[in-house]
């Protein structure tokens, strides 16, 4: 006849621990949003795109304009774009040659392409209305993982998990004792970021918004500003003495001179002109030959510039047959 296992000397101590340790770092956890929410209540930028009348398409405008930009560089040409092209339909209905121009220099100018196939397609499969569920955001040119998140929920108040290197940087500190995150978020940051997020969808927007605007005003990369911070007794980084970064440090990307700078100058050509122009204008707009050559090759391979028949360049859409 079998009998039951007797229980081992001490399992149900063991048990008990766990279960007591789980429960602590739920407890912490809520009290960390908690704070931070109350912090946000009364510190918040007041940004545009994060008012109450924001339209979903203009929530979504900002996180293209957003994506590796500074807010202060979004804020005008976000206000000019939102009221030439109050929806998606209106922004399809450009050429997406107009869409470069007013793009300016926020950098990385692909993002103005991608915003305008954008528009296009949710004009042509959403009846003009920006796409709520992050399935279907997903399906849009230029919105990754982030982006579908972040407009499912800033636009829509769903809940979702949203992580920015902002929320990255914040919850790697808090949570995990670190001074950076990895480089790519792990399954066990995601598993983390979850855990932080309300089951209450309006909460969990408010605390995407409000974990990143910690991020962005006080738990910044270099010099964290840890007196003004919320959920300073609650940081695993300052708890255990704010250790530094392993491995080699971090190198910031370099501008001047680089084959970025040169498409940078090459468009700005082109922006200024309603007409196309000649290749004398753009050979003139850089002083290394090949790097000119090998900037303007990238932009008409990404579909920034069109060659025209008549061997003069021009933004997309121009009205001139490409050669």
């Amino acid at each position: 006849m079998e009998t039951a296992a007797t229980p081992q000397p001490g399992t149900s101590r063991c048990a008990g621990t766990v279960a007591a340790v789980i429960a602590d770092l739920a407890t912490r956890r809520r009290t960390v949003v908690r704070r931070v929410l109350q912090w946000y209540a009364e510190n918040a930028r007041d940004l545009p795109w994060r008012r109450p009348e924001a339209t979903p398409w203009e929530v979504m405008v900002s996180e293209f304009m957003l994506q590796q930009t500074p807010v202060e560089r979004v804020r005008a040409p976000w206000q000019a774009w939102v009221e030439r092209w109050p929806s998606p339909a209106a922004l399809a209905a450009a050429p997406s040659g107009e869409a470069v121009r007013a793009w300016g220099r926020l950098g990385y100018p692909r993002r103005a392409l991608r915003l305008h196939q954008a528009a296009v397609a949710i004009t042509d499969r959403f009846g003009g209305e920006v796409p709520a569920d992050r399935e279907s955001l997903l399906t849009l040119p230029g919105v990754g993982s982030y982006t579908a998140a972040a407009i499912a929920s800033f636009a829509h108040g769903r809940r979702e998990v949203v992580l920015d290197t902002n929320v990255r940087r914040v919850l790697s500190r808090i949570d995990a004792g670190l001074a950076r995150p990895s480089p790519a978020p792990t399954v066990l940051e995601l598993a983390t970021a979850a855990a932080y997020v309300p089951a209450a969808p309006a909460r969990a927007a408010r605390w995407a918004v409000a974990a990143m605007e910690l991020g962005a005003l006080v738990c910044v990369a270099r010099t964290p500003r840890c007196g003004a911070c919320p959920v300073r007794n609650q940081c695993a980084w300052r708890t255990a003495g704010y250790p530094a970064e392993d491995g080699p440090p971090r190198r910031g990307q370099s501008y001047e001179g680089t084959d970025r700078q040169c498409r940078g100058a090459l468009l700005a050509v082109l922006r200024s002109s309603d007409q196309p122009v000649e290749a004398d204008a753009l050979e003139t707009a850089w002083p290394e030959p090949a790097q000119h050559d090998r900037a303007l090759l990238s932009l008409q391979a990404d579909g920034l510039v069109v060659l025209l028949a008549d061997g003069r360049y021009a933004l997309p859409g121009a009205s001139s047959l490409p050669r």
